[in-house]
């Protein structure tokens, strides 16, 4: 299993949201590179960066501090925020990261996001955004409630050529509270596409329940920011090494 610490960027700052509230942010430093390369210190061989004002607007305003992460350090890096099109995923694969997450628009028009997941030249390089309350899917931001579950449309994937499904209970999003075993297992019974687990992580314990339902990944936020967790440990422990 792949620890994915988290860099999630607004006005090219690293930050923090609760739950996905725009105006419950906390800013905890000005250069994602230094925080980027202290996670590869630690041994992270990926990164989770979100782009915050891009999945507001559909602008990839931070692209270029994303490209400085890719240039600097020695890791991959996943990428989400503002994928609404095909132009919009091109650009950011461009960038250099490995991976980009869909999400919102892939919920809005899922033909649409079919035929792109299908592409030869894009195989292992997307990944599907499934952010969920109580099950049921949420996009634009987590501002708009969808009909739909997670499980469910994990289930249309099996057998696709996707990187990762980046499942985040948003509930549990930045809160420390642990993860969302459950439902997170849910989604790894529903689909054969590697399933990363995110939104709670606040312990090395819960690096272990991830590990023992079979994630691909966890990704850890605010746990390491507030230093809750030592990266250092958790990859190690993701590993399996310790």
């Amino acid at each position: 299993m792949e620890i994915l610490p988290a860099i999630d960027l607004r006005d090219g700052k690293v930050v923090r949201l609760a739950q996905g509230d725009y105006d419950r942010q906390t800013t905890y430093h000005d250069d994602p590179v230094a925080v980027a390369r202290q996670f590869v210190q630690a041994g992270a061989k990926w990164i989770h960066m979100v782009d915050l004002d891009a999945a507001r607007t559909g602008t990839c305003v931070n692209i270029e501090a994303v490209r400085r992460v890719v240039q600097a350090v020695d890791a991959k890096v996943e990428l989400g925020g503002g994928a609404r099109n095909t132009a919009t995923v091109e650009k950011m694969l461009e960038s250099g990261v490995a991976r980009v997450v869909v999400g919102s628009a892939a919920m809005k028009d899922w033909p649409w996001f079919e035929a792109l997941a299908a592409r030869r030249d894009l195989a292992g390089k997307l990944a599907l955004g499934l952010d969920a309350r109580n099950g049921l899917l949420a996009a634009h931001g987590w501002t708009e409630q969808l009909d739909t579950s997670a499980a469910e449309l994990a289930a249309r994937t099996r057998g696709w050529a996707l990187g990762a499904i980046v499942y985040t209970d948003i509930a549990r999003d930045g809160m420390l509270t642990g993860v969302n075993i459950e439902a997170t297992a849910e989604i790894i019974g529903a689909t054969d596409v590697p399933v990363v687990a995110s939104g709670g992580v606040g312990s090395l314990d819960d690096i272990s329940r991830c590990s023992r339902i079979c994630c691909a990944g966890a990704i850890i936020g605010r746990a390491w920011y507030e230093g809750k967790i030592d990266l250092k440990q958790a990859c190690s422990l993701a590993a399996g090494t310790v």
